[in-house]
């Protein structure tokens, strides 16, 4: 054949198409998500998510260091409260000596380095199981629960927290919280916006791992549509990024590639991808029936999201990937 072009030929070995290669995935570009409980020594498996756990604080910051040995080099922590300790306000959110401000504090002093990215929302203090405070009418109030959201955010700056991450999808919290934090002295503390953040079925394992499911109704009325695209998706990113957020997030991310490269092209602020539970927990489930080879499905799927354009992955395959990539 008379050929002029032949794209095989930088394809032919694995040192032409690591050259030529577009797409890098380093343990650089991970953030691990960890779920922390109160005791000590504690160590509870999360049956919906083979090979996570909830961590006691000593326990989650050995985890923690291990994942800053690979080279990861953020956690991001959520909290399991006890039933007992919750409320329709959320109070225990905003507790200096609750579960979650102890363990901020904990990791600043045994892991300075490593990025803490600290959750901003109600649900896990929520005895009604929803992101914002539920009136008698069964509506999720706004500008009541962004002034609960203040107390939190301030709560964790102050205990230590780098980034704060609020995943509630309020109107106008990004704003508030920024002034907030300026006023108090915590203009170097960064906000990571859950800013395309949709109403998703993939969202189960996370919540049966924190004991916040909504006891009644759904998230419909404040996170996305997933039927939505472009247009919501730019309009929420654009309105966080005028209210000063200095990431942007799109959550979930494999279903939503489109939306998340979409969002890349129209900010010049680094952009995250939240690889969630519900697509943790299908590939070991496939894995485990043999029906896939895992470590070659996740790099895959965490390549395809930094080619839609994430400068960061938050995944709990962050440990394994980071030792794959290291072997």
């Amino acid at each position: 054949m008379d050929l002029t072009y032949r794209p095989r030929r930088l394809r032919s070995s694995h040192s032409i198409r690591e050259i030529v290669r577009e797409t890098t995935l380093e343990p650089r570009h991970l953030l691990y998500p960890m779920f922390i409980e109160e005791g000590e020594g504690v160590k509870t498996p999360v049956a919906a998510m083979p090979g996570i756990h909830r961590y006691s604080i000593d326990l989650a910051i050995e985890h923690a260091r291990e994942a800053w040995n690979l080279g990861i080099k953020g956690v991001a922590l959520f909290p399991a409260i006890p039933n007992g300790l919750k409320d329709k306000y959320g109070s225990e959110s905003h507790n200096p000596e609750g579960l979650f401000a102890r363990t901020i504090r904990a990791f600043k002093k045994e892991l300075p380095e490593l990025l803490l990215i600290t959750d901003v929302a109600l649900d896990p203090y929520s005895s009604d199981g929803h992101d914002g405070i539920v009136s008698e009418a069964g509506e999720i109030l706004n500008d009541e629960t962004v002034e609960v959201l203040i107390k939190m955010a301030l709560t964790q700056a102050a205990a230590g927290a780098d980034i704060v991450a609020p995943s509630d999808m309020m109107d106008g919290r990004i704003g508030a919280l920024r002034a907030a934090l300026d006023e108090a002295g915590f203009e170097r503390v960064m906000i990571m916006s859950y800013s395309t953040k949709y109403a998703s079925a993939y969202y189960g394992p996370f919540r049966t791992a924190l004991d916040s499911a909504p006891k009644m109704g759904d998230k419909k009325t404040y996170q996305m549509n997933p039927a939505s695209g472009y247009r919501e998706a730019l309009r929420e990113s654009s309105l966080d990024e005028a209210e000063g957020a200095d990431f942007l997030m799109v959550k979930p991310a494999l279903a939503y590639l489109d939306v998340l490269r979409v969002v890349r092209d129209n900010t010049q602020l680094p952009v995250v991808a939240y690889n969630v539970s519900g697509e943790y927990a299908m590939v070991k489930a496939a894995a485990q029936a043999g029906y896939i080879d895992e470590q070659r499905i996740v790099l895959e799927t965490l390549t395809s999201m930094r080619r839609a354009g994430a400068d960061a992955i938050l995944t709990y395959h962050a440990l394994d990937v980071a030792r794959w990539l290291k072997s």
